[in-house]
């Protein structure tokens, strides 16, 4: 009984240490490096008394034979220091005296605070932790949750960043502690855990997300991922990717506004490429983020308000008006109406710094 209690307790533990939200990364130097600067600093710290007790020699007195050699000195630092303060060697002159209240009382509260430093700094860094949290929670808004850093997260992530989307507005979610790790390196908010799960899409703040990417390996992880999103957020808008095409209007039928079928366009870009290979070199040119052609989505501006599709500046694939799709050769999507967004093809720009 006692051992089944000790392993429920252990498996919380590892839980609670899996699903932490893991903020991006500052720059820190590493365990060897962090002891080597402690000991540096405590020896520094001994040298320095060492010499302060060798120059007043004269003034302190040693219980053997009355005589204070600079070994002496050593070991009467070391036990200072250490706070041991055995007796045997001690400031008897006045001047020695006030050298040890004014100089080795403080370099023995320093030598402390360097052999607690490993306490205090996890303490400390605990504190700072949770302050970046806090701060972070209360600026996140309106972020993109996205689920999965593989290939297609990863992938899903740079398009974002390059359209302008800032990285601390992007958190991302995947079962595997070497990707979170990966994503807080390259700057993202990661979450330890399994998305299919409620209290992990909580800590990523998807109930308040606007948007939600379900890159998972599996379609039927995507679409348990897709139902717990949906119950959390019901106005986020909701993109899942699914290798077969057949299970699509699952994921639609589960929440998702929006279903791409990784496998079915690779195949029908395989297909296409033999029967119009400069086509292709077209569609790969349209994919590719920040090179040749680029599809984007804006709204109309003022001067484009009653005008035809094609009196437009831009090549406009299609209208958006209200919740319906209209091709360029649709007659119902002209003139244009000021609440229209198009979807054009336009030249790619360079991409930009990402905003501070």
């Amino acid at each position: 009984m006692n051992s089944s209690r000790h392993d429920a307790d252990d498996r919380a533990i590892g839980d609670v240490s899996r699903h932490r939200i893991h903020l991006p990364r500052r720059t820190v130097h590493g365990p060897l490096q962090q002891v080597g600067r402690r000991l540096l600093m405590a020896l520094l710290v001994m040298v320095t008394t060492v010499f302060i007790v060798y120059a007043d020699r004269a003034e302190y007195h040693d219980n053997a034979d009355d005589s204070v050699s600079f070994l002496d000195c050593v070991y009467y630092a070391t036990v200072t220091l250490s706070t041991t303060g055995y007796g045997d060697i001690v400031p008897y002159g006045d001047g020695a005296r006030l050298l040890n209240v004014l100089l080795i009382t403080p370099l023995r509260v320093l030598f402390l605070i360097i052999l607690v430093g490993t306490t205090l700094e996890v303490l400390t860094e605990r504190t700072r932790e949770e302050w970046r949290l806090a701060r972070w929670r209360s600026s996140l808004r309106d972020h993109v949750v996205v689920v999965g850093f593989g290939t297609k997260g990863r992938s899903a992530v740079e398009t974002l960043v390059a359209k302008g989307h800032r990285k601390q507005h992007v958190v991302i979610v995947d079962p595997s502690q070497k990707a979170i790790d990966a994503a807080s390196e390259e700057g993202y908010v990661g979450v330890v855990g399994d998305a299919t799960r409620s209290d992990v899409l909580l800590r990523a703040e998807a109930q308040r997300a606007k948007k939600v990417i379900i890159a998972t390996q599996r379609d039927d992880t995507a679409v348990l991922v897709t139902l717990t999103a949906r119950q959390l957020n019901r106005g986020a808008k909701i993109v899942a990717a699914v290798r077969e095409e057949e299970n699509a209007p699952l994921l639609r039928q589960s929440g998702a506004d929006a279903v791409i079928t990784s496998s079915s366009s690779a195949g029908r870009l395989l297909g296409l490429s033999v029967l119009s290979p400069s086509a292709v070199t077209v569609m790969e040119d349209l994919i590719q983020q920040g090179s040749g052609l680029d599809l984007v989505e804006r709204p109309v501006v003022k001067s484009e308000v009653g005008r035809s599709v094609r009196d437009t500046d831009d090549l406009v694939v299609s209208v958006l008006r209200g919740h319906r799709l209209l091709g360029y050769d649709d007659p119902k999507a002209s003139p244009l109406e000021a609440t229209d967004r198009l979807i054009t093809i336009v030249r790619a720009e360079p991409p930009s710094a990402e905003p501070q």
